[in-house]
């Protein structure tokens, strides 16, 4: 019985993999329709404990979601095909899109067909949060956290604003502990295996890429290093990488990076395989096979950190949010937690042409989201069509 259940869970992981289009905001809304309406693995309220707790944590907020709830079900094991599954189809498809981007550079054509990407992924994040803020703001200290993250995460853009938002927000709910029940206890035994692990590595690698100097283990060092501490998901990590990247080490121009962020948008899963792209193009002068290492390692290194960090933390949290203190803290994070939902489609809003035919595009995907059950991909794939038909 329970390898049925595992299978079907990880069906739908598969699923949502080559259908998760929009970002982390986009896959919670997904998270919410298959896993807790339709086969009930978890409540909402714990699913957004669970994201709210990966929001706190550096690496990709998704990808660690998704992950604990294979914990939850399954244990580690489970967790690790769940990771597997989730992360394989953007990976390949960003892997491929870096060799094909060479080429595609080499023979001086165009990639002016994603231009309708981004207001199409405006739209997905835009009904995230409506779908997560209609379900989690019910108080008005949860009404007014939403607003201050929200007005807050619009004037500053630092990658370490999001989890400061989020632990004042927990430590804004937090004295009212006392309207919770008292629940019975065990004792915290907290395993602190993964985090040696996590800091083990950090040095290990880094030094290793001190004395070798070699790209690949450069490639993982860089990669580790942004993967233990980025927060707040891909519209933090992207700005980072092209700092890196294409301002300081000039593995990139500035147009493949951005020709192959607007594929990135196009490709399922999470954003943060964005990171495999970058590999590839970072080792072209090594050929087919030094691009695809350079995909490996970048992959390795910008997934591994989050995932220890999860399971660091998911191997005790079921007995620590048993104390009132912090079950009442999770209204203050949850809300701040709706409201970078928010403020990450007003991000990526503002600097968009406001010309009709974005605003249309838009529009058009909420509206569609919202009343109708149209597929994603087929959202996506319209939008490539009208880039190809309509003139620039």
């Amino acid at each position: 019985m329970k390898r049925i259940r595992y299978y079907i869970f990880l069906r739908d992981v598969a699923l949502l993999a080559l259908t998760g289009f929009g970002g982390p905001q986009v896959h919670l809304a997904r998270f919410i329709t298959v896993f807790v309406k339709k086969r009930k693995y978890l409540t909402e309220a714990e699913l957004m404990e669970l994201y709210s707790l990966c929001q706190i944590l550096p690496g990709p907020t998704s990808t660690q979601t998704i992950t604990s709830i294979g914990f939850k079900i399954g244990g580690a094991n489970l967790a690790y095909l769940t990771l597997l599954i989730w992360i394989l189809p953007a990976v390949l498809i960003m892997t491929a899109t870096g060799i094909a981007v060479s080429y595609i550079d080499a023979k001086n054509m165009t990639l002016s067909f994603t231009r309708f990407i981004q207001p199409i992924a405006i739209g997905f994040i835009a009904y995230a949060a409506y779908v997560v803020n209609i379900k989690v703001i019910r108080t008005k200290i949860a009404s007014i956290l939403t607003v201050a993250s929200i007005i807050i995460s619009f004037f500053s853009h630092s990658p370490l604003l999001p989890p400061i938002l989020l632990l004042l927000g927990g430590a804004a709910t937090s004295f009212r502990y006392k309207e919770y029940p008292v629940e019975e206890k065990e004792k915290l035994k907290i395993k602190w295996g993964n985090f040696i692990l996590w800091g083990a590595l950090f040095i290990g690698i880094a030094s290793l890429g001190n004395i070798t100097h070699s790209l690949p283990i450069l490639l993982l060092e860089n990669f580790y290093r942004n993967g233990s501490l980025v927060y707040g998901g891909g519209q933090v990590l992207v700005p980072l990488l092209y700092t890196e990247f294409v301002e300081f080490k000039h593995y990139l121009s500035s147009e493949e990076f951005l020709s192959g962020y607007a594929i990135a948008q196009v490709a399922p899963g999470p954003v943060f395989a964005f990171s495999s792209y970058i590999g590839v193009l970072s080792m072209r002068d090594y050929g087919v096979g030094g691009q695809l290492v350079g995909g490996l390692v970048s992959t390795i290194g910008i997934f591994l950190p989050g995932l220890l960090f999860c399971f660091f933390i998911i191997r005790f949290w079921s007995h620590f949010k048993k104390y009132r203190l912090v079950k009442a803290s999770l209204e203050g994070i949850t809300a701040v937690s709706s409201g970078l939902v928010i403020a990450a489609a007003i991000t990526l809003f503002e600097p968009m042409p406001k010309d009709i035919l974005n605003i249309t595009a838009m529009a058009i995907t909420f509206v569609l989201l919202m009343l109708t059950k149209i597929p994603s991909p087929l959202i996506v794939l319209a939008g490539l069509l009208a880039g190809l038909l309509l003139p620039i």
